[in-house]
């Protein structure tokens, strides 16, 4: 079977898997002990995947959080940076195409007297830089704007949404999750951005392991922000718990292996999804429709309607070749919010199947498609 539901999560990388291993069956120590060797073990091999995942993402390495992964790390920051900010105004931005994990918290905030403004996305699934400024009112203090979307692809403009946050004081976040290790990120060179979410079973490393990057100020100090778990004082007291060690050395030799493979997969992605699209247009034709944007996208998603086909069905049919998905992963029981916020009827998004690549399959192995 041929696995192309990589935006749902990506299997493990064998390197990962090794370098996880010594920390599951025999360096067993916990990280926040002192003076055995078992506990300093443990707290170097933390360290060095809190400096790999920095590397990855162009930034420091105390900048870095480690959490179970961006659902969690969406809730630390969007719970925790507004509860800190109320006193300044209770204004917040988002986009119509969110994740769960961030359009759920929003919605959570205006049950507790929060005003909340969604912007919508045009047909490709964009929203630009004028439109969030039009949406800032002065008792604007947060917003959380999605990098690339899962279903789509479609990046949206983070670099100019920093610039205008950095002017209005806006604190920004964005879920990222998406588009590590598909993109180039420099954290450094983009001021204005606070904080993203990652997770690394987006990028071959293992599920239950994610971080948060939290930008600190020119003091070395973080923002004032109240914890989702309280307890220990772990990871400078905001995210309490006894750390996973195994999963954050996966995290940290998935964005090692990531950083020194980025230029390679990225380049893989986009030869891959253009030799696939040429293969679905010269087998379906007319019988087919694109969704995805054809620019400012994440290399290697694309979103397509088989007219007059079920995706459900489809997807089912096509399970003992191909792995695919109907849309996100984490909302597999209702019609796609993403696809209906592009202008989308329940028609055509329940004939979209989602079709997403790895850099790790070759492209002789898409010749499936040309077998359907």
């Amino acid at each position: 079977m041929l696995y192309l539901d990589n935006s749902a999560t990506t299997p493990i990388h064998p390197q990962v898997k090794d370098a996880m291993l010594p920390y599951l069956l025999e360096e067993f120590g916990n990280p926040s002990s002192k003076y055995y060797e078992a506990a300093i073990n443990a707290k170097e091999a933390v360290k060095l995947a809190r400096k790999n995942v920095a590397s990855l993402l162009n930034c420091q390495p105390n900048e870095i959080i480690f959490t179970s992964g961006s659902t969690e790390s969406n809730n630390f920051i969007i719970k925790g940076m507004t509860d800190q900010l109320k006193s300044h105004g209770n204004h917040i931005i988002t986009t119509n195409i969110e994740h769960s994990s961030v359009l759920e918290v929003c919605k959570y905030l205006q049950t507790i007297g929060f005003e909340l403004t969604i912007l919508e996305v045009n047909a490709a699934g964009h929203i630009n830089a004028e439109q969030f400024l039009q949406a800032i009112k002065p008792t604007t203090i947060f917003a959380s704007i999605q990098w690339g979307n899962n279903e789509l692809g479609s990046l949206n403009p983070i670099v100019k949404i920093a610039e205008i946050c950095s002017k209005n004081n806006i604190f920004l976040h964005a879920d990222a999750t998406q588009v590590v290790g598909k993109i180039e990120i420099n954290l450094e060179e983009v001021d204005g951005l606070n904080s993203i979410s990652i997770s690394a079973h987006k990028f071959y490393g293992p599920k239950g392991s994610g971080a948060v990057y939290l930008r600190r100020d020119q003091y070395g100090l973080y923002p004032s922000i109240t914890p989702l778990i309280h307890g220990g004082g772990q990871e400078d007291g905001l995210r309490s718990g006894t750390l996973a060690v195994h999963n954050i050395v996966g995290l940290g030799k998935a964005s090692e292996i990531a950083k020194q493979n980025l230029k390679k997969n990225i380049s893989q992605l986009y030869e891959l999804e253009a030799y696939l699209i040429k293969i679905l247009q010269n087998k379906f034709g007319n019988n087919i429709k694109f969704n995805y944007p054809t620019q400012n996208k994440i290399p290697g998603i694309i979103s397509v309607q088989f007219i007059g086909i079920n995706n459900e069905i489809l997807v089912k049919k096509l399970a003992p070749l191909i792995a695919l998905s109907t849309g996100s992963a984490c909302s597999s029981s209702k019609p796609s919010h993403v696809l209906a916020a592009i202008g989308l009827n329940l028609n055509e998004i329940r004939q979209t199947i989602r079709i997403s690549l790895s850099p790790y399959i070759q492209q002789n192995e898409l010749n499936v498609f040309n077998e359907l």
